[in-house]
């Protein structure tokens, strides 16, 4: 099963018209610049927009289509705002117990203790939420939108409203529900390292157009998307716990195209593993230093270049079957006699071990 849409929006002189085909399950990105449509996307999808027209399909079930239009209540869909959208004369309990109300016939429904277990809000439940801070109001509001009993979670920037402390603690529980979730969210940010963190599959959305789809490690380090040009951009690869080097307090990863040292974490030999390398992280070497510091070094080929503002250039790179990418000076690009095809070494100083 996967999630259809192909529809069609018109607001004023804005119109929103796209069309793509994603997975039942895990995490979506929809990223892109401000006013693009993301969010009339979502409201589409949830059956807020009364004009729209075209195919909305979930699991096999119908919600849009010519001729046809779930009614909005009948949409099985939970949405979490940008600003929570909670009852503030009630508590978390309450709250969380009005998700419940709204759940569909028919259906599974998710069990009350464990989605409370699943956010941490064990500690919180008696109390009224305008004592919360925006983090935990946050926790509370996914939490409702799960005990609806969504077959799909809709989440608009949810995290763009928060300090940065509070997005650090919210984070982890996002990524919780990404194992522990066995339906599809939509998830709209701007901040890359959420899609890095959170998503396997990405939608670019821009002047109410898709310009790009798929896979995040993909689609991160395409040179002719803006991701990669950035002071954040990175790649996200796939690896493996293989090793620990007690005496440095390292662990080894494996990854299809080499090795990568991490400070020691405590996972089991053979806990896979997502990592995120920034390009401002690799340097390129004609030779390899294995008695560098760096954490990692590995054999690399050049896939294209591009130009990168006056002095630089950015490089996609592959490293066995996954993709890289680093930006150089273009004294470093002459240099390294850097082309597609050439083969070099790619020195990390750092990476971030995801999940």
């Amino acid at each position: 099963m996967s999630i259809l849409v192909d529809v069609g929006v018109i607001k004023g002189e804005f119109e929103l018209k796209v069309a793509f085909e994603i997975p039942s399950n895990g995490f979506t990105a929809i990223s892109g610049p401000s006013g693009g449509g993301k969010s009339t996307l979502l409201r589409t999808i949830a059956g807020l927009e009364p004009d729209a027209r075209g195919t909305v399909q979930v699991a096999g079930e119908r919600w849009l289509a010519e001729g046809y239009r779930l009614p909005t209540h009948r949409r099985a869909v939970g949405y979490v705002f940008q600003s929570p959208a909670l009852f503030p004369h009630l508590d978390v309990r309450r709250n969380l117990l009005f998700g419940r109300t709204r759940r569909g016939r028919g259906r599974d429904l998710l069990a009350f203790d464990d989605v409370v277990d699943l956010l941490g809000l064990e500690r919180l439940i008696d109390r009224r939420v305008t004592g919360l801070s925006g983090g935990e109001q946050q926790r509370v509001a996914i939490a409702q939108a799960l005990l609806s009993n969504p077959r799909l979670l809709l989440m608009d920037e949810p995290m763009a409203a928060l300090d940065r402390a509070s997005r650090e603690t919210l984070l982890p529980y996002l990524e919780a529900l990404q194992s522990a979730l066995a339906i599809p969210v939509l998830y709209v940010t701007h901040a890359l390292a959420e899609v890095a963190q959170l998503a396997e599959h990405m939608l670019l959305i821009q002047a109410g157009r898709l310009t790009a789809s798929g896979r995040v490690s993909e689609l991160l380090t395409r040179l002719d998307l803006p991701m990669a040009h950035g002071r954040e951009a990175g790649a996200v690869i796939a690896a493996q716990v293989a090793d620990r080097d007690e005496a440095d307090r390292l662990t080894r990863l494996d990854f299809n195209g080499g090795q990568i040292w991490v400070p020691s974490a405590p996972l089991a030999t053979g806990t896979q593993v997502r990592l995120r390398i920034l390009s401002r992280d690799i340097t390129l070497a004609a030779r390899p230093d294995p008695d560098s510091s760096n954490l990692g070094c590995f054999r690399v080929r050049v896939i294209a270049i591009a130009e990168c503002g006056p002095a630089e250039v950015v490089v996609r790179l592959a490293a066995g079957e996954e993709t890289l990418v680093t930006r150089v000076s273009r004294r470093a690009e002459r240099l390294l006699q850097l082309a597609p095809g050439r083969e070099l070494y790619a020195l990390v100083r750092s990476v971030a071990a995801l999940a």
